[in-house]
């Protein structure tokens, strides 16, 4: 392995480790948020710019190393700038470090994956350069996919970067949405559970589903 990818491990893995030992998991938790509201809407009137610059780099840290409190930063996002702006803010970070994180895996591992299981991985690199958009929008549609594991799986397969991107941007919209949309209304959560109610995840289970009614139509006139 070389310098480049040992830098880049050590990096990530120094990231981790202060997060854990200045146990920052502490500051983006839902009671936590709803103590500090008045005072980060505060600060966003006095420093706009700046608090979606830091919201924003916040979020893209969080959604490269796969780091906990991102259904919180989604909160906070429509908590401070609203519905409508806290969903933007939210998609810029999160497409942004999904990003990161594909071009971190498809560096360290991918050659060696497709070196290995190239032959094994044929068909469904063959099906991931021609409808990655659906596949991949289908997962993000659908929450009870890890999103850092959609990333990285990506990365190791030869899904083009330009089609990770757009369906990622596109299908954080919804749950982005839903999440900020809550946060508008911060003081009437009680827990987590109550964004994401069965109603809302079969909700976005159809709409992941109609995201694979190309495929699917393909497969049958195929």
């Amino acid at each position: 392995m070389n310098r480049g990818k040992v830098g880049i491990i050590a990096a990530i893995a120094g990231l981790i480790v202060l997060f854990l030992y200045f146990d920052l998991e502490k500051y983006i938790t839902l009671s936590s948020l709803q103590s500090n509201h008045t005072m980060l809407v505060h600060y966003y009137e006095q420093h706009k710019l700046a608090t979606i610059a830091i919201f924003i780099i916040i979020y893209i840290i969080q959604a490269a190393l796969f780091l906990p409190g991102a259904a919180v930063l989604m909160l906070a996002s429509g908590a401070v700038f609203g519905a409508v702006l806290g969903t933007l803010y939210v998609n810029i970070g999160a497409t942004i470090g999904a990003a990161v994180a594909f071009l971190v895996g498809r560096y360290l591992l991918h050659d060696v994956i497709q070196r290995r299981f190239g032959s094994r991985l044929k068909k469904i690199n063959i099906e991931l350069e021609t409808k990655g958009f659906n596949y991949l929008l289908f997962l993000r549609l659908i929450p009870i996919f890890p999103f850092f594991l959609i990333n990285f799986g990506a990365s190791l397969t030869r899904m083009p970067l330009r089609t990770f991107i757009l369906a990622t941007m596109v299908g954080m919209v919804p749950p982005s949405f839903v999440y900020c949309n809550a946060g508008a209304s911060l003081a009437t959560i009680k827990n987590m559970s109550e964004v994401l109610s069965p109603r809302v995840i079969v909700a976005f289970a159809l709409l992941g589903i109609f995201a694979l009614i190309p495929v699917i139509y393909y497969r049958i006139k195929k």
